[in-house]
């Protein structure tokens, strides 16, 4: 009997844990040794590619620098073993350590390291500020922005539509840290990389400094309630699935997708009392009060565009 109850004991403190904890490997005990910048490096740039070897159990890192007053300028959890950033000159020191959903290792020892910023570009790099990376818009007035890069006379920078291969728009020489595209430059729903070289009389920075963005201007199509079906009748206090088809969607540039779920007690939505966004054609809801109700769906791309409502379908909760 004591055995069983052993047992029982054993799979009831299982079933409370969660699996994350189950089945995460304990790295507590752990550190990671860091590649570069090592312990009194001098680095002529005005910016620091940090590096570090994997972790065996860590899913991210968490990346700290520190200035000399011990005031903390970079604070980053990644995915990768580097992450570069920009600094202005002056003396840090950094640190690494791994984590997962239950545990962190030791952060790594400490490395002190110096960014001296020359006149010679070849080893700096143009920081762009916005808009951000990979990001989806549904307007061609954008405006380009990036950091003064201290030792560039001037910049070179070029737009390019890498869905049709052409080049949209290219300036040599601008003294500006910004630029503004209209429907002149983007005519068209597209992708588009910018990039951006810092110039002076004597050197030129190595590589562009680049980005992509999306034009999408499309509106997703309507979508169509599913199930369960209109004048449906449902259980008062039992999750019910709710599910919608969306129709594919017909643009050249084909922005993810977020669905708008939104329930009222009438047919014209006078009054929502839930709603939620879901990035999937399905959500579970319980209703804890008996009634007639209409439901409807709206689609949302990344970009900004908005679909129509879909058709209302009325459930009877009973």
């Amino acid at each position: 009997m004591k055995t069983i109850n052993k047992i029982i004991l054993t799979l009831f403190t299982l079933s409370i844990m969660s699996c994350d904890d189950v089945f995460e490997e304990d790295i507590s005990d752990d550190i990671i040794e860091i590649v570069s910048p090592k312990d009194k490096t001098t680095i002529e740039s005005n910016v620091v590619n940090f590096q570090w070897n994997t972790l065996e159990g860590a899913k991210k890192y968490r990346l700290q620098v520190f200035d000399l007053d011990e005031t903390i300028v970079v604070d980053s959890l990644v995915s990768k073993t580097n992450l570069t950033c920009p600094l202005l000159a002056g003396s840090y020191k950094w640190k690494v350590r791994g984590e997962n959903f239950a545990y962190e290792s030791n952060y790594s020892k400490t490395s002190t390291f110096s960014m001296m910023i020359s006149d010679d570009l070849a080893n700096q790099q143009v920081v762009l500020s916005s808009p951000d990376n990979n990001i989806y818009k549904n307007t061609a007035n954008i405006t380009l922005k990036w950091q003064i890069l201290a030792a560039a006379t001037s910049y070179n920078v070029e737009v390019l539509n890498t869905t049709t291969g052409e080049s949209v728009y290219k300036a040599e020489n601008m003294t500006e840290t910004s630029l503004v595209l209209s429907s002149t430059n983007l005519v068209k729903d597209a992708t588009y990389q910018w990039k951006i070289r810092g110039v002076n009389g004597i050197s030129q920075t190595a590589q562009f400094s680049t980005r992509t963005f999306m034009i999408d201007t499309v509106v997703p199509n309507l979508p169509q309630n599913n199930l369960p079906a209109t004048n449906a009748v449902i259980t008062n206090n039992q999750a019910t699935t709710f599910s919608w088809i969306s129709p594919t969607d017909t643009g050249t540039i084909q922005s993810p997708l977020l669905y708008t779920i939104e329930f009222s007690t009438t047919n014209t939505f006078a009054t929502i009392f839930f709603t939620t966004n879901n990035a999937t054609t399905s959500y579970q809801y319980t209703f804890n009060t008996i009634g007639d109700y209409y439901w409807r769906i709206k689609t949302t791309d990344s970009a900004g565009n908005i679909s129509t409502y879909s058709t209302p379908f009325k459930v009877t909760v009973i």
